[in-house]
């Protein structure tokens, strides 16, 4: 009787407690995008889902329910592209759209020419989801269809031109800025003007260049997938990287759901040289780096240079996260080619973070309350750091302008004005003070899709129209057309009005 009982309990256990098999494709060639579809899997697979993950960085220990389809043969390939990314600094935000499209295109057919892709479209697997990193791959869209499953989307960014007309979300170019644009959402006339611009030629060049790239790379890998805009336009949701604690507040269709913060982990013991050195940096340490798509080896070296002549001259200690040794360091610099980031930021002694600007650094920034240095490379980077900036929690040295009296500068202005640390810890509070925990919400909308088939009631119906109509264009043609008969017949009648009474004048006159 006991047996019994505890078997209907163990049915019932399974049967509320769903586990799914999910594929995740995470092809792009860079840590911080893996970071962010790493610590949301492994938190799936810790809850009993069965993940498979296509990703270039193959986990070095075996991990339950989880299952690694490693890419990472595309490694050699695009490594010569990334590193010109420095060379985008002084190109204008169109440039570095065209620039990461060619980059993502590279990602896409590499991975999904390698054997291992290649041999997971052969079998015969069953998937309850498809979890796509959207970052210039809209090809592999198609996996959903191959494997007859609904598609979930994960941005990397917040949502933007490179996604919002996937889910026909509303972005005014009055009030939403261009995320590639240096700017905020309170922007001048001429921002404005320039905004618009923006948009205008990065859609353009996604309607007739991207997006085509795209198609022929699906029908090359997909030759059996229905017609490319089917594709496009048919995944359930999209999860979006942004808060308002770090992202300005922007509308979002039901299913554009904004997540950010859910890839910083709790806070992990450092290694023990590590952590002696923060604990022994009684004055403080700042804390440089460049993120892991940058590599910092590349800088030329009047810039390196710059950089070692200002950390000479603190009285703190600097941690600073370099791919290469660098010979007579200053005493108070120590080099690592590796530092656990969130877990460093953690500590009471960082004082600064010295940061290129990308989004996780700076929600990991928010997250720990640390005032920064911005050195904006490219793609969002100009944008966080304007953010930021904004937010009265960092200062920016652009990246031709690092020198060292401007890095001097800077530097003592943040570590010696309590103002910027202050306004650091009050957004640091704005993005605790969440109902939910943002990894929770993520993996209850993902399992919600998976419940719903799809959720195809999310699907809003603006989809189900032409762009031209959308945006109201052909009322505006028929408006037009409308008034400009209307005016012809006026102006006929008036001319016929006016003929008739000059003939009735003239033929009065003749008979006088």
């Amino acid at each position: 009787m006991h047996i019994k009982c505890i078997l209907l309990f163990f049915c019932v256990f399974v049967k509320l407690s769903d586990n799914y098999k999910i594929l995740a494709v995470f092809p792009m060639h860079s840590h911080s995008h893996y970071t962010l579809g790493f610590n949301l899997l492994e938190e799936m697979a810790n809850r009993g889902h069965e993940i498979s993950l296509i990703s270039p960085y193959p986990l070095a220990k075996p991990l339950k329910n989880f299952r690694d389809i490693s890419v990472a043969s595309i490694k050699t390939a695009v490594e010569e592209i990334k590193k010109n990314l420095f060379r985008l600094e002084g190109g204008t935000p169109i440039d570095n759209f065209r620039y990461m499209s060619k980059m993502g295109r590279a990602f896409t057919e590499l991975s999904l020419a390698t054997e291992e892709v290649q041999h997971l479209l052969k079998s015969k697997e069953k998937f309850d989801l498809v979890f796509v990193e959207h970052f210039y791959n809209e090809a592999q869209f198609a996996f959903g269809h191959h494997f007859n499953a609904p598609v979930v989307l994960l941005s990397p960014m917040p949502s933007s031109i490179l996604n919002n007309h996937l889910f026909a979300n509303p972005a005014p170019p009055s009030y939403v800025h261009n995320l590639f644009a240096p700017f905020t959402q309170y922007m001048t006339l001429p921002q404005r003007i320039k905004n618009f611009y923006y948009n205008i030629a990065m859609t353009f060049y996604q309607y007739y260049d991207e997006l085509p790239a795209q198609k022929k790379i699906m029908e090359k890998f997909f030759p059996t997938a229905p017609p490319f805009e089917e594709i496009l336009y048919n995944s359930s949701i999209m999860l979006v990287n942004s808060h308002p604690s770090f992202s300005d507040p922007v509308p979002h269709m039901t299913n554009v759901i904004e997540i950010g913060g859910y890839h910083v982990p709790p806070v992990k013991k450092l290694p023990e040289d590590l952590q002696k050195f923060l604990d022994e940096s009684k004055q403080g340490v700042v804390y440089f780096s460049m993120g892991s798509i940058l590599r910092s080896h590349v800088l030329s070296k009047k810039k390196r240079d710059s950089l070692i002549k200002a950390f000479s001259k603190l009285k703190e200690n600097v941690l600073w996260k370099f791919d290469v040794d660098v010979a007579n360091l200053p005493p108070n610099v120590k080099i690592l080619k590796w530092v656990p980031q969130n877990d460093v930021l953690a500590h009471p002694n960082i004082k600064v973070f010295v940061t290129h600007g990308g989004l996780l650094s700076t929600i990991e920034t928010i997250y720990h309350g640390v005032p920064t240095i911005g050195i904006p490379v490219f793609s969002d980077q100009k944008f966080n750091i304007a953010s930021s900036v904004k937010s009265g929690y960092a200062i920016k040295v652009p990246f031709e302008e690092m020198t060292e009296p401007n890095l001097t500068n800077a530097l003592n202005e943040v570590l010696n004005n309590p103002k910027y640390r202050e306004n650091a810890k009050r957004r640091s509070k704005i993005m605790h003070d969440q109902q939910v925990k943002p990894i929770d919400k993520a993996i209850y909308w993902i399992e919600y899709v998976i419940r719903h088939k799809g959720a195809p009631h999310l699907h809003s119906a603006a989809l189900d129209l032409s762009w031209y109509q959308r945006h109201l264009i052909d009322f505006a043609v028929y408006s037009v057309l409308i008034t400009i008969t209307l005016i012809a017949c006026l102006h006929q009648i008036f001319r016929l009005i006016i003929s008739t009474k000059s003939k009735s004048i003239i033929e009065s006159k003749k008979k006088k």
